[in-house]
């Protein structure tokens, strides 16, 4: 049995995992930490990661970019592996997760859906097919109005995974509102749409001339996500340092 401590366990997501956890076999949230105490649970919950004394193999995030420092000082100190499913990470909090695993298992992905990131890999093949055919690349990514972040970490992952793919070659555009001119032709535009319950919905769009073709994902709940971060849990619970990612787990 793997020990879990749910770190954002009163968020949505947090609440999405302990009850999946339930009914498992092989994993349980043996603790948890949240600002929030307000929710009861069959486990004890702190405010404060630092005041956790409970012994745990794994640690599982879901909470907001600024608390992450903290998580990897904890998770460090203690010698547990952790998963980072927070998204909106700066540079500097991005630092710190690759700091941390120089000395512990760290498995960060902007998406912890198995589907997206399969979308990911189709999306970098198709990009060094359809690119020296002259195809114009896209990407729309669709949240709920209560998304705090825009253009989405997965959004700005499936671009950063196309610009890899075709030699960093090609720059991202976020606005063109201040724009009169032709797009560029080493151009990957990047667009956020916020409204209502959307849980999550990305586009890619490769338009050619008189052709287009669109890969697309839509997650229609956010157990997707609870689904692939237990996981990315069995599978760094046991790993040497380092950092690992989806694609370590889908090879």
């Amino acid at each position: 049995m793997i020990n879990i401590l749910m770190h954002g366990c009163n968020g949505k997501l947090g609440q999405v995992i302990t009850k999946i956890c339930k009914t498992s076999h092989d994993l349980q949230v043996v603790a948890g930490v949240d600002p929030n105490l307000s929710i009861p649970h069959d486990f004890p919950v702190f405010d404060d990661i630092s005041n956790c004394n409970v012994k745990v193999d794994v640690i599982v995030d879901f909470s907001i970019a600024h608390a992450v420092p903290t998580l990897l000082e904890y998770a460090v100190k203690k010698n547990i592996p952790v998963v980072i499913c927070t998204t909106g990470l700066n540079d500097e909090q991005t630092a710190e997760v690759e700091k941390a695993s120089a000395s512990i298992p760290v498995f960060f992905a902007a998406n912890m859906s198995i589907g997206v990131n399969l979308l990911i890999n189709l999306a970098k093949r198709a990009a060094e097919i359809l690119s020296d055919s002259g195809f114009d690349i896209e990407i729309v990514e669709k949240h709920h109005n209560q998304k705090i972040d825009a253009p989405s970490g997965t959004a700005l992952a499936i671009a950063s995974s196309i610009q890899e793919s075709l030699n960093n070659e090609y720059m991202l555009c976020f606005d063109r509102s201040q724009t009169r001119e032709p797009r560029e032709i080493k151009e990957i535009g990047v667009h956020a749409i916020r409204g209502g319950t959307i849980v999550g919905d990305h586009d890619i769009i490769f338009a050619g001339t008189d052709e287009v073709i669109t890969l697309s994902h839509s997650a229609t709940s956010k157990d997707v996500f609870a689904v692939g971060a237990l996981k990315a849990a069995k599978f760094i619970a046991y790993k040497f340092p380092g950092l690992y990612n989806m694609s370590h787990l889908l090879a």
